[in-house]
């Protein structure tokens, strides 16, 4: 056994949905300098465009702007990739929208907004994505699906987000659906449920209290970093965790484990 060949992804081709910035860049980030060809989606295409070029510096990030939110903008996205690649290795849906408000104002059109990009856009995209999977699938190294949850769908969480929160229970139980029907196929799905990671999500929580202050409910007592998503990431997409599908991996510090 050759632990280097067995956590190695040197070689094959991902897609990172919302690769421009926050968690979707630093699993980008990895991937790219684990030696896989990536693909990034974001819908400001200056951003993406920017990010896969600063990526590109570490090995091959290639930019295909795309609205997830809509139909028309994941049959395009999943079009670009096919016309380019024969194989899809890995597909990390991490694309994600988010809404908060008070209970007595929250709207229904974040529901909309939130349900369309957390929920049915990983549902279409896996769906269109099949063939490549497929192609790419082996009984000893299946394709890799990794859905990017949160541990607001694990447990309650401090800020109104309601629709977020449900959106994000659902993504854990649609893996879970997904892993089933696809095990056949050599198509393993799971999901990463990710706690505190500075992005521009979570932003706001770092410029309302002090550092302290945030990490102060973690058990870990402190934010995750690139490291931290990126080696759960590759770990998902190499041959170490080829005996594991339909599980939710929390990289939380603890939080909805121990807290």
């Amino acid at each position: 056994m050759d632990p280097f060949d067995l956590f190695s992804i040197h070689g094959k081709t991902a897609v990172v949905t919302g690769g421009s910035r926050g968690i979707g860049r630093m699993i980008a980030t990895g991937l790219v300098a684990a030696g896989a060809r990536v693909y990034i989606c974001a819908r400001k295409a200056d951003a993406c465009d920017a990010t896969a070029a600063e990526l590109s510096k570490l090995g091959e990030c290639v930019s295909l702007p795309a609205d997830l939110s809509t139909e028309a903008g994941v049959e395009g996205f999943v079009r670009g990739v096919s016309e380019r690649e024969p194989k899809l290795h890995i597909l990390v849906n991490n694309a994600g929208a988010a809404w908060g408000a008070p209970l007595e104002e929250y709207p229904d059109s974040a529901f909309d907004k939130v349900l369309d990009v957390n929920v049915k856009g990983i549902f279409h995209l896996t769906r269109l994505f099949l063939p490549l999977l497929r192609a790419a699938a082996t009984e000893s190294d299946p394709a890799r699906v990794i859905n990017i949850g949160s541990v607001d769908g694990l447990r309650v969480p401090r800020t109104e987000n309601y629709a977020y929160s449900a959106s994000k229970a659902a993504v854990h139980m649609l893996t879970r659906h997904l892993a089933f029907a696809l095990v056949g196929d050599h198509v393993n799905v799971n999901a990463i449920a990710p706690g505190l990671f500075p992005s521009r999500m979570t932003a706001y929580l770092f410029e309302s209290e002090s550092a302290a202050e945030v990490v102060d409910h973690i058990p870990m007592k402190r934010a995750g970093t690139p490291e931290d998503i990126a080696g759960t990431t590759i770990y998902l997409s190499s041959r170490a965790s080829s005996y594991l599908t339909g599980v939710v991996l929390p990289v939380s510090g603890g939080i909805a484990t121990i807290d």
